[in-house]
């Protein structure tokens, strides 16, 4: 079927390769988290590699994560273990072989970091593990309690720094990939200080992580506005389940301050959610209680939430014990001090803040997308291997796997493609817009506030119907627009983003892992034990089925 995707448009900028700068690199690697990064080592072995990162390293999803990485290391443990809750928490929609490619090298990867000096809780030989929602076991590897990202992105990029084929492009927004022949030839970019430059490249790998700007509530830091899955859209690559957009169960809720991750691993050491008359409620619910998969306590805390008529519910501590607490989750202890909140004596006032994002490009196993020369990894890549709901902790494990994947296709890529050639002529101009401009800053708070209400944990048809109507009026005064500065850019990816994401959600008549339909309430293998695929076509969002 076919959506509206009104003023849609190939570029977003004008430039003419006859009077910009250029750069040329055998391998783009498009972001700087743990799937960038391990994209650009793995090349560096053979290829000379530019990593270009939207803001200052080591700021990404990432060095934020808390949780850890899941990993079948314990002997009562095992790979089969591993694969079998991944695809229980997909709800019908992993793919198997990515989800067994993943729990097998999950090993590989930990002992990878050890080597480069990264240091977990717990012996080198016999590191800490913790256990998470959806895991049948204790799985989770973790780093100083609960900075596990933080010393991922940290020991990534020491590595990539030492390594001479690798350059690193700070504060530098790719606008556009750049197509020629059907094939990626590199980006369009701006930084502040050199302006507009065209990269040009053998192989492209985005790597520019999740959405979670998209939404009013979000645990994800304000470089996640969607970008790479609105420019691969526009280049005309395809993007699957993109209405798949994980809810973490508790954030920190203090009113007028952004949402702040607590880590599922601290119900997974024993704290349990009351609501605000102290009735644990989790157990009415699930019987796996707190470690119920991630939809099923957000959408709980949602329901306890419009029963007591309050803005959030209590993460008590208290089953963990002081001492324990402080020492497992140190960063968490140091936040709710920052709040004055006594944690681990006081409960944690809590809510669901948008997580991660299930959907993105659609690749293989071998990180190729539909487009030749461009691979995708980490969040924005749609891998298969979570399926229609993320297992906790598998997230950065996914970045590490297909990150360094895509490192070794990149390098095959760049090979196979030969001496690099721009083209003679390449330039995009765009008229001048003849509507009226609106207010960036209002359009984009609107926006994230409309999605979080009508798209958010809960959704029916009448409200993403309203939603998708929303999002085609402001595209019309902001897609047509050219501008010069990256919260423009970031506005219209926004926009872009958000309507896959909506139009996407209105198509899937039922209920489905992160995907809840209160008006089809239920799952309907019959129709949708399927993806749902969305690619650029003559101006409009062509969306069909993909098998499983």
């Amino acid at each position: 079927m076919l959506t509206p995707a009104l003023e849609t448009r190939r570029y977003l900028s004008n430039f003419d390769a006859d009077r910009t700068g250029h750069v040329f690199t055998d391998v783009l690697v498009i972001g700087a988290g743990a799937a960038g990064l391990r994209a650009a080592i793995e090349a560096a072995g053979r290829a000379q590699v530019l990593v270009v990162s939207k803001a200052p390293l080591p700021e990404s999803n990432t060095h934020y994560a808390q949780g850890g990485i899941a990993a079948a290391l314990d002997p009562a443990d095992s790979i089969d273990s591993h694969v079998a809750d991944t695809v229980e928490v997909g709800c019908g929609l992993g793919d198997v072989p990515a989800i067994r490619l993943l729990a097998e090298q999950a090993p590989r990867c930990i002992e990878e970091l050890q080597a480069w000096g990264a240091s977990f809780d717990g012996r080198a030989d016999r590191p800490a593990l913790g256990r998470e929602a959806g895991h049948a076991t204790a799985r989770i590897v973790h780093a100083h309690g609960d900075a596990t990202g933080r010393e991922i992105a940290e020991t990534l990029i020491r590595v990539a720094r030492a390594a001479e084929p690798i350059r690193i492009f700070e504060n530098c927004y790719v606008i556009d990939l750049l197509t020629h022949e059907g094939r990626c030839v590199g980006a369009s970019t701006y930084h502040a200080k050199y302006g507009h430059q065209l990269i040009w490249s053998k192989c492209t790998v985005l790597a520019t992580g999740g959405i979670g700007q998209l939404y009013r509530e979000t645990t994800n830091p304000a470089v996640a506005t969607g970008d790479g899955h609105a420019m691969a859209f526009r280049a005309g690559a395809t993007l699957r389940d993109m209405e798949m957009v994980q809810f973490h169960p508790t954030t920190l809720y203090v009113a007028g301050a952004s949402r702040s991750l607590i880590s599922e691993a601290v119900r997974g050491e024993g704290a349990v959610l009351h609501d605000r008359t102290g009735h644990r409620f989790m157990p009415d619910y699930h019987p796996d209680a707190e470690l119920a998969p991630r939809d099923v306590v957000s959408r709980a805390i949602i329901q306890q939430m419009v029963k007591t008529a309050t803005t959030y519910v209590l993460l008590d501590l208290s089953p963990i014990g002081p001492e324990r607490f402080v020492k497992r989750f140190p960063a968490i202890t140091q936040l709710c001090r920052e709040f004055g909140i006594d944690a681990p004596r006081a409960p944690i006032p809590v809510r669901p803040s948008a997580h991660y994002t299930l959907g993105g490009v659609r690749v293989g196993l071998d990180t190729r997308t539909s487009i030749p020369q461009l691979l995708a990894c980490g969040e924005a890549a749609s891998t298969g291997a979570h399926g229609a709901n993320r297992l906790a902790s598998n997230s950065l494990l996914e970045a590490l796997v297909f990150g360094r994947i895509a490192g070794a296709a990149a390098i095959e890529t760049a090979a196979a493609a030969g001496e690099m050639k721009r083209p003679r002529e390449f330039r995009h101009t765009l008229p001048p817009s003849p509507r009226t401009p609106l207010d960036l800053p209002d359009v984009r708070n609107s926006l994230r506030s409309v999605m979080w209400r009508n798209a958010g944990i809960e959704r029916t048809e009448a409200r993403l119907a309203e939603t998708l109507e929303i999002i085609e009026f402001w595209s019309r005064y902001l897609l047509d627009k050219v501008f010069d500065d990256v919260p423009g850019w970031e506005a219209q990816n926004l926009l872009t983003v958000g309507h896959l994401v909506v139009a996407s959600a209105l198509t899937r008549t039922e209920s489905r892992g992160v995907h809840y339909r209160s008006d089809f309430p239920q799952p309907d293998p019959d129709r949708w034990l399927c993806h749902l695929q969305v690619q650029r076509r003559d101006g409009q969002i062509a969306l069909e089925t993909d098998p499983v």
